[in-house]
């Protein structure tokens, strides 16, 4: 079985968590990789009422060359989690599933996490059990090279790519949003856009646009 190879991510996009679900690839997340700034790896983008906003987890010392990922740490010089929170909740307070999920989400917005990357991986078991996504992605046990033995997908779901360069097909499910009939259906946004507008349906949503 071929590999796909994915980095850490906060409230990664949809097109992230649909190759969870591939039965064609198992799964790994870069661990031993170097941070890489401007990526999904410490940031998302949710819909508000202003559309697409960019929710950035600020990290420290991230002007610093080469910091391997599982070394870099959150900043808790501003009150992002409080930021963070806020914009969620006033972008999806009225969507059909926002009090549903909220309270499971809000452990990351209360409790300091050190590290980045333990804290995607946290973020990434609750959503993969809220949207019923099996957990079956493995940790990288060192830096992979790119080959054939793998597809690598590190930097091909990035906030600066407008489609994957992977090869692998992805069609954005299309569903209704809370700000679609003011700013139109905006595609491949956080996992949490899905999570919040369709609930259950999300899972059958990302397996039918693979």
């Amino acid at each position: 079985m071929v590999n796909i190879l994915l980095s850490t991510a906060y409230f990664a996009p949809i097109s992230y968590y649909s190759n969870l679900l591939s039965e064609d690839y198992a799964v790994i997340i870069e661990k031993h990789e170097n941070y890489s700034k401007q990526s999904y790896r410490n940031r998302c983008t949710i819909y508000s009422a202003n559309g697409a906003l960019d929710l950035v987890v600020p990290v420290a010392k991230a002007d610093k060359p080469k910091i391997p990922i599982t070394e870099v740490e959150i900043s808790y010089d501003t009150p992002w989690q409080k930021l963070h929170f806020k914009a969620i909740e006033s972008a999806y307070r009225r969507s059909p599933f926002y009090d549903y999920y909220i309270d499971d989400l809000a452990v990351f917005f209360n409790c300091r996490h050190r590290y980045l990357y333990e804290f995607n991986i946290q973020i990434l078991r609750t959503v993969c059990n809220m949207a019923k996504i099996p957990f079956h992605v493995r940790e990288s046990q060192e830096y992979l090279k790119s080959g054939e033995e793998f597809i690598d997908m590190r930097n091909s779901i990035h906030p600066k790519s407008s489609r994957q360069s992977s090869g692998i097909r992805f069609e954005p499910p299309y569903y209704m949003q809370v700000f679609s009939e003011k700013w139109g259906f905006k595609p491949d946004l956080s996992i949490l856009d899905l999570l919040f507008n369709t609930g259950p349906e999300a899972k059958r949503l990302l397996l039918h646009n693979r």
